[in-house]
């Protein structure tokens, strides 16, 4: 299951982390990462998904 969500974080890196973590800090923090670059985001929402 990670493995699906570290692919779906790499194309769509909110969508990943909304499936780890929800509507939390988190999400939001990568919704902003994102729009200032795509490839923090990208980095976010898998360090978010590996860590746990």
């Amino acid at each position: 299951m990670d493995l699906l969500r570290i692919i779906i974080a790499i194309f769509l890196p909110p969508l990943g982390v909304f499936l780890q973590e929800g509507l939390g800090k988190h999400f939001w923090i990568n919704i902003l990462l994102t729009l200032l670059g795509y490839i923090p985001g990208i980095v976010h929402a898998v360090w978010i998904i590996a860590r746990r």
